[in-house]
């Protein structure tokens, strides 16, 4: 599996042929300096705005992708996805968010998209976090999370890899500084199976924004 992240809440994984687009802006997003394009097989969509709904980006050539973009079961290309719902105030204004779990490559992942408090999430929402070695977590950014509190959410689930997203300099400093990983690097992407998984704890990833 490849992860390559762009920005705010916009990632993109590969296995293979297959291609996951998970938040992607609209082509009006202001976040981006230019918004990366790619064609997609799925785009997951947590939350309903500007900088995170934009499926038109990732449709491309012959690939139109397979839109999720709230709470359910779905099984698109016999990958099983699972929503559960929660909220999040994003500009003084309630939006539902989605938290998706879902199984690649052997690794389980959650992704948290665009959470502000744990106290929001559904029992369920909290059971695919629970069940996950690979969470995507908020740290901050245009949210209302401190990063501190926002690392002790993404703990609270025992997960072996953390990957932080919607952050700035200051707010990543200090999520790492909460974990004592503040020596940890960049990568460009990252390129991983599940034994690379093995024997880490809240290990947090970092990832460089392309594009």
């Amino acid at each position: 599996m490849v992860i390559t992240y762009f920005g705010k809440s916009y990632f993109k994984l590969t296995l293979g042929d297959l291609t996951i687009a998970i938040n992607p802006p609209s082509k009006e997003s202001k976040a981006f300096a230019k918004v990366p394009r790619f064609g997609a097989d799925i785009a997951l969509i947590t939350t309903r705005t500007i900088d995170s709904a934009g499926v038109d980006t990732v449709a491309l050539g012959d690939k139109e992708p397979f839109v999720i973009d709230g709470p359910g079961n779905y099984e698109v290309r016999e990958l099983l996805i699972n929503g559960a719902s929660s909220t999040v105030m994003i500009d003084k204004k309630e939006h539902i968010n989605t938290v998706y779990g879902f199984e690649l490559d052997g690794i389980k992942i959650a992704f948290m998209g665009l959470i502000d408090d744990d106290k929001k999430l559904s029992a369920e929402a909290k059971e695919i976090a629970g069940n996950a070695d690979m969470l995507f977590m908020p740290v901050g950014g245009a949210l209302d999370l401190d990063p501190a509190k926002a690392y002790k959410i993404a703990t609270s689930f025992d997960v072996n890899v953390i990957v932080p997203y919607e952050y700035d300099a200051a707010g990543l400093k200090q999520f790492l500084k909460e974990g004592g990983q503040d020596k940890n690097e960049f990568q460009d992407k990252a390129t991983l199976k599940r034994k690379d998984l093995d024997g880490k704890e809240g290990y947090i990833l970092l990832l460089e924004a392309q594009g």
